[in-house]
């Protein structure tokens, strides 16, 4: 049993009714696993050799020694991320144990150490004329690795001198990532007293959708009440991080703090301030119009914060066994291309999901996709809620896009954040769909309406506003440190203009952006489900438009990866995100769910 884990539970469980706890041992059997310190060994005697080989004379190779220099790399590149994959994992699962956080926290710095050797090879391979590199890409060696060439060269114009790479590089454990970790282990630590209880943030998150509305209220004040007395700090770690990503913004020269995302999602600025506009332009017809009407359903004209989520009053409250929830999710996938179900069911007949909730483990959820010479792993905390079943299919989504996008390599499977949320957005329509499909009774209609378009404004509406959240943060950052009330005050500002008139804050309610993790781990990541979520809409009305050969088409694109951008890959179904009425489009599907509703009330 490895250290920390659950001991009512054995690991890899993948049968019955009780969520499963994944098995790691397709990576390593356990943190002392003598496969971790040989894998390193190996690393580190590679990283050295290709560095002897190859250091200070990528830009004087011929195609055919340019082509194996990048194969060398891959192989390299993934022998670390195997070694970091595990490390993310072991952590994920057993965030609150103090012995998972330092063994995360030397795998981080001897993997970094090891890199390190092989940092000059993107430094010297972007310093290539673009004549001649045009000329490198007709050696089909290089030619196979042309998509990634692409993608790190359009940081070209942001790299620096190879010492303050190298500097950056080495500096990295104790910078960023050290505030992640504190942020990581703190958020583990809190713990929220509701009824009696000390839960963990994710039951007292969970509670907040809980039918009785006294546990609502209980939940979302003891909520305010710990993250207000833990907010110093989280402001402190905020301050810290936007200032080191400013610091690296200004030397690197880009114009906003939005740009290197933009730029590693391979999309443009003019298409990301397209999406964010239209929402934002959106909202009187989208979240305010819903939640005015979901205010009278719950009895009058205003809404407190605590009941957002709430169920509706004649929604059903029984919990969704695992195995339901499972059944569901599959014949939703296989009812569109069984294909697609072969490969989820692969993630439930082996143990490659974690659902268990427990103290101590990773609140969130997310799928890892590891290396493609082994599979991903998908983490989650089930409590038996419909929103915990869309939270499987939009997981099991990652998961198959990424096993799917795997046969392009290590350099070339990892898909743009903006794209990346395709599949799971994907995944979640197409379980909403055949839930709607079953369901004859307008009443029980309604509630999944209402369930789907709750979403879909957590999803849009809601990442939109975290968006503008940091926008404001980041932009203000820059004129001094920026005080706890300033932070709060901005928070509530946004959170009103995003929700609407009919939501009523508390006092508590000033300190919620402290548990956002996006905000730490991955800056300006949130629109990304904005723009998964409006693609699928459009994607969708195509699908059901289409009179033949969609799924293929859906598969392929799947299955490109990291190799296509976002035009290439809208392209066959007609789509064009660069075009406004693109957005339009998809937030009409919203608006289209919300105008079924009023119908059915």
């Amino acid at each position: 049993m490895t250290q920390g884990e659950s001991p009512a539970r054995s690991r890899g469980e993948v049968s019955g009714d009780r969520p499963p706890v994944w098995d790691l041992s397709d990576l390593y059997a356990g943190p002392d696993a003598p496969e971790i310190a040989a894998d390193l060994e190996r690393a580190d005697s590679d990283a050295r050799a290709f560095a002897k080989k190859f250091e200070g004379r990528i830009g004087s190779l011929d195609g055919g020694d340019l082509g194996r220099a990048i194969e060398a790399y891959e192989a390299l590149d993934e022998l670390l991320s195997r070694l970091m994959s595990y490390a993310g994992l072991h952590y994920a699962a057993h965030v609150g144990d103090p012995e998972a956080g330092r063994f995360f926290q030397g795998m981080r710095e001897k993997v970094t150490d090891i890199s390190a050797h092989s940092l000059f090879f993107v430094l010297e391979l972007n310093r290539i004329e673009d004549e001649r590199m045009r000329s490198l890409l007709g050696d089909p060696g290089v030619a196979r690795f042309a998509p990634w060439i692409r993608d790190q060269r359009v940081f070209r114009p942001h790299q620096l001198d190879d010492k303050l790479e190298r500097l950056l590089h080495d500096k990295s454990v104790t910078g960023r990532a050290a505030w992640m970790r504190l942020f990581d282990e703190t958020m583990a630590a809190l713990r929220f007293p509701v009824g009696g209880r000390d839960l963990t943030s994710a039951e007292t998150l969970h509670l907040l959708a809980d039918p009785d509305r006294e546990k609502r209220r209980a939940a979302a004040q003891a909520l305010g009440q710990v993250l207000g007395d833990n907010a110093p700090l989280f402001a402190h770690i905020t301050n810290t991080i936007v200032k080191d990503k400013a610091i690296e913004d200004k030397w690197r020269g880009y114009p906003a703090p939005i740009s290197a995302r933009n730029l590693g999602n391979h999309v443009e600025d003019d298409v990301v301030a397209a999406l964010v506009a239209a929402v934002k332009d959106a909202y009187p017809r989208l979240s305010h119009r819903y939640y005015a009407l979901k205010a009278r359903w719950l009895g009058g004209e205003k809404l407190d914060h605590w009941d957002r989520n709430a169920p509706l009053p004649d929604a059903r409250t029984r919990s969704i066994p695992w195995s339901e929830a499972r059944d569901t999710v599959l014949a939703a996938y296989d009812a569109f291309s069984p294909d697609l179900a072969a490969i989820g069911r692969r993630f439930f007949d082996r143990p490659w999901i974690d659902a268990e909730t427990r103290p101590g483990k990773d609140p969130g959820a997310f799928a890892h996709s590891t290396v493609p010479s082994v599979h991903p792993y998908l983490l989650m905390n089930y409590q038996g809620r419909p929103r915990d079943v869309m939270t499987l299919a939009h997981e099991l989504g990652h998961g198959v896009h990424q096993i799917l996008a795997g046969s392009q390599g290590q350099l070339m499977a990892e898909t743009p954040l903006t794209l990346a949320e395709t599949a799971s957005v994907f995944g979640e329509m197409l379980t909403f769909r055949s839930l709607l499909a079953a369901e004859s009774d307008p009443a029980a209609r309604r509630i999944l309406l209402a369930e789907k378009v709750e979403d879909m404004l957590n999803t849009v509406v809601r990442q939109v506003a975290f968006c503008e959240f940091e926008t404001r943060v980041h932009a203000e950052r820059r004129n001094g440190e920026l005080s706890l009330d300033w932070i709060c005050d901005t928070w509530l500002d946004v959170q009103r203009e995003s929700l609407g008139p009919a939501l009523r804050f508390d006092d508590g309610y000033r300190f919620y952006w402290t548990y956002i993790p996006h905000f730490v781990h991955t800056p300006f990541y949130v629109y990304a489900y904005a723009f998964g979520d409006c693609l699928v809409n459009s994607l969708y009305s195509v699908y059901l438009d289409a009179s033949g050969g969609f799924q293929e088409r859906y598969l392929d694109m799947l299955r490109a990866g990291g190799t296509r951008r976002h035009r290439e890959l809208l392209a066959p179904f007609g789509l064009d995100a660069g075009d406004p009425d693109f957005w339009r489009r998809g937030l009409a599907v919203v608006a289209g769910l919300i105008d079924e509703i009023e119908a059915l009330s």
